[in-house]
């Protein structure tokens, strides 16, 4: 065999080994993305499954504040809608931009129905509203914390896709945009876990 023949050979076997390489690296990168959102997923499903007994337990106590109660299970139903939609496509801004601000209200909601809930001193000792209220404190930090791991991985997988070479080669792998962080309009506020006394 020639020895240029061999060269090219090699040479070429090297640059279709870092291809190969490339692509992996994108596809592990996005994967984990995408498991991050599922993790978020899994808290923001969680958290929307104790509104609804929250609401539950304080209309006992709070029957003439429907309006704040009713605005609080809408802003949770939207809430819910805007995840399905970003858990269909976590790579979306508009999706995440939908889910953020679908949260925004919900947190806002939240936040009047607890101005309500202050001048119900009983309903603040009710003991089912003290343990729904630790849930939901827990599970506003379990968001937190799967919300940091997304948009880390959602920073790994944009500057791996961003750099030189694969920036060349990503598009024609099917990665042919960034992937979105999932952040809030007022995210210094929302990043700070809700106080919730009752």
């Amino acid at each position: 065999m020639d020895v240029k023949l061999i060269i090219v050979l090699v040479v070429v076997a090297v640059l279709l080994f870092y291809i190969v390489g490339i692509y992996n690296r994108l596809v592990a990168l996005r994967n984990r993305y995408q498991n991050g959102f599922s993790q978020i997923e899994v808290q923001l499903k969680r958290r929307y499954d104790l509104i609804p007994n929250l609401v539950e337990t304080a209309k006992a106590y709070i029957k003439h504040e429907r309006e704040t109660l009713e605005a609080v299970i809408s802003a949770r139903n939207q809430a819910l809608a805007g995840l399905k939609a970003a858990a269909a496509d976590p790579s979306s801004a508009a999706a995440m931009g939908q889910l953020a601000g679908a949260e925004g209200a919900l947190a806002g909601a939240l936040g009047r129905l607890n101005v309500v809930m202050e001048a119900y001193p009983e309903l603040k000792a009710n003991e089912n509203m003290m343990q729904l209220s630790e849930e939901l404190t827990s599970t506003e930090n379990r968001v937190a914390f799967s919300r940091q791991a997304f948009n880390d991985a959602v920073t790994e997988y944009n500057t791996y896709r961003q750099s030189f070479p694969p920036v060349i080669l990503a598009p024609s792998f099917g990665h042919k945009k960034d992937a979105t962080l999932l952040e809030f309009d007022d995210s210094e506020e929302i990043q700070k876990v809700p106080e919730v006394t009752f």
